[in-house]
């Protein structure tokens, strides 16, 4: 479990993280959205105590983990693939790190095979295409079983077989129990992958919540329904808690009610539907709206054609 409470961190007169605080808890995949600029890897780099918070408290596993005795077991994290050797090759990579963290030399090739790196595994890391890298960033933070795992674009460079091993092992590393923490800008991966998620914004908090009730908070879920009678129907679903509007003639857009639920009620009314279509948001949708008033920069439409002028 990760916990963070009243998180802060500045960085001169630039604050980074404000009053941030949200839990991580184990055995789901949680992931981890923002716009670019949120506070994403400061808050990443804190809790792996790379960065000093300036204010607050971070846990994993209910204590600081700066102080774990064996730090690779309690949390294990990605956050810049390339951040090894380029001369050494893979396995010895793997080995150093085992070495100097405790851990058996056997467990360096079950990560290997684990990463599907067996084929470059003697290869140096320099001539890793970006894929093969991520592979060995993942074998790396996985290399002491760490009961947390901190991913932050873990797709990035996959070919469509890692994307999908990556989606596989996360789900199997929750199922074990574990942590997972993912940080990713592809909203369709996420959708597929995670059941939590913490979202923040400006380096606040925008949501820690599931991924279902996260889509469920934005416009355009609801049912169209397409009636000759739409105005005396509008009247029978009408209801405090159930919305009806209509920009065309004939056809409602509700919200407050399933389309079973309506097609009940025309029933019980006697009037007639030509169509019952439900429509919930994707998580991009969801995320584009929710996340509106944080993104640091927009371009705005002068730019767009000003940028659709500039000759190829």
């Amino acid at each position: 479990m990760i916990e963070v409470e009243n998180l802060r961190k500045e960085y001169g007169e630039k604050v980074a993280v404000e009053d941030l605080s949200f839990t991580v808890p184990e055995g789901t995949v949680t992931g981890f959205l923002g716009p670019n600029g949120a506070g994403k890897s400061t808050t990443m780099r804190m809790i792996a105590g790379l960065d000093q918070p300036t204010r607050g408290r971070i846990q994993v596993n209910g204590a600081d983990y700066r102080r774990a005795a064996a730090p690779m077991s309690e949390l294990g994290i990605l956050l810049e693939a390339k951040a090894m050797h380029s001369g050494r090759s893979a396995r010895n990579h793997l080995l150093a790190l085992a070495a100097t963290n405790g851990i058996p030399a056997r467990r360096v090739d079950e990560v290997i095979d684990m990463a599907g790196l067996q084929q470059v595994a003697r290869k140096r890391v320099g001539g890793f295409s970006l894929g093969m890298g991520q592979r060995l960033g993942v074998a790396s933070a996985l290399l002491g079983d760490p009961r947390v795992v901190i991913l932050d674009e873990p797709v990035n460079g996959l070919d469509p077989e890692g994307v999908l091993w990556i989606r596989t092992l996360l789900k199997a590393l929750a199922a074990e129990g574990r942590t997972v923490f993912v940080s990713s800008h592809l909203m369709s991966e996420m959708a597929q992958t995670a059941t939590r998620l913490v979202v923040v914004g400006r380096g606040r908090l925008v949501a820690d919540t599931t991924v279902e009730e996260f889509v469920s908070r934005a416009k355009g879920n609801g049912v169209i329904v397409r009636s000759p009678e739409a105005t005396k129907l509008r009247e029978v679903l009408l209801r405090p808690d159930v919305t009806v509007t209509s920009d065309t003639e004939g056809v409602l857009q509700v919200t407050g009610l399933t389309a079973e639920e309506i097609g009940d009620a025309a029933w019980k009314a006697n009037l007639p539907l030509h169509e019952l279509t439900a429509h919930h948001a994707s998580l991009e949708e969801a995320f584009m709206q929710l996340t509106h008033d944080t993104v640091e920069y927009r371009q705005t439409e002068t730019e767009q054609e000003e940028k659709e002028e500039v000759p190829a």
